[in-house]
């Protein structure tokens, strides 16, 4: 046989590929354009003259000569990685703290997830979470208070920090049992207006409902805050009002059939969430581990959400 053709970024890609079920969100997982990653596959195709997945499957089902190499990437790729932080070990680039500062409530259901699968590629690495919802969190970087932050939305007006995009997701209406609302194809901003609004108690900036779609449309529904996600939750299954949250944080009451869910507006209300880390903080190994590491890990586990 000729030459190898094969690197490092295609086995990635097979992984990803495979991770992902599609080749668009492999492409986000990977930060790459879906058209490069597209030409990767189709080189290595040509390359060995055969297919290695089925294009209409999903999620991609794999050829025989795709679990082949599959099975080499499985094998090279986590023995490659752990060998690099070796090697930054061996270097004192291993250990130090990761301080996290979230904006969001419900940060929490996916974040530690994502901070157990860290824990397992950098042991040394101590991390901490800052302490109490934080209004600012961008701001305990310039502070030093914080290596990290989550936030949702992106401050062209902030320097010398770096926005790592991680995903998006739908934000749902969520509603009683039976309410007649479900019957209609989606929510508009006047069927909150006589109905009380139930939020966390953060400013109306933070709230995409209240920025995306009722202060455009001049609507100001009565109002009541709670600190817990399972609060709101009661108060709505007891007809004291809506909420609007994301559909990953509430998809196991909303399986259990504890509240009813309804898309906002035609189209749906979408989140994002970013990571935010200090340009002088480029160089950490760990660091810009911890973002691909919370994308891997919230493509994993979160169900309905599209990689930024």
């Amino acid at each position: 046989m000729s030459t190898s053709i094969l690197e490092l970024r295609h086995l990635r890609t097979l992984l990803a590929l495979q991770e992902a079920g599609t080749v668009s969100r492999a492409a986000a997982l990977l930060n790459v354009t879906q058209s490069a990653l597209s030409h990767q596959l189709k080189t290595l195709e040509e390359f060995y003259g055969m297919t290695l997945f089925e294009r209409k499957s999903a999620p991609v089902a794999f050829s025989a000569a795709g679990r082949r190499l599959l099975a080499l990437a499985a094998a090279t790729i986590p023995a490659v990685e752990q060998a690099e932080r070796d090697v930054a070990r061996l270097a004192g680039h291993g250990g130090g703290k990761l301080r996290i500062a979230v904006e969001c409530h419900t940060c929490f259901d996916w974040l530690m997830p994502s901070m157990d699968a860290l824990r397992l590629r950098w042991p040394d690495v101590e991390q901490d979470i800052v302490s109490g919802f934080q209004s600012d969190p961008v701001g305990l970087l310039h502070q030093d208070r914080a290596d990290v932050a989550i936030v949702s939305d992106i401050d062209e007006d902030e320097t010398d920090v770096v926005f790592h995009p991680l995903f998006g997701f739908e934000i749902v209406a969520i509603l009683p049992r039976g309410h007649a609302l479900l019957d209609k194809p989606c929510m508009e901003a006047r069927d909150f207006a006589d109905q009380t609004l139930i939020t966390y108690p953060v400013p109306d900036e933070m709230l995409d409902l209240v920025r995306q779609v009722l202060r455009p449309a001049g609507v100001e529904p009565p109002r009541r805050t709670t600190e817990l996600t399972v609060a709101m939750l009661q108060l709505v299954a007891s007809g004291r009002g809506f909420a609007a949250l994301p559909l990953w944080a509430v998809h196991t009451y909303l399986e259990r059939g504890y509240v009813a869910r309804q898309r906002i507006g035609a189209a749906g209300l979408t989140g994002r969430l970013y990571a935010v880390t200090r340009k002088r903080n480029a160089d950490d190994t760990h660091l810009a581990d911890f973002v691909q590491v919370m994308r891997e890990t919230s493509l994993r586990t979160l169900p309905g959400i599209d990689l930024l």
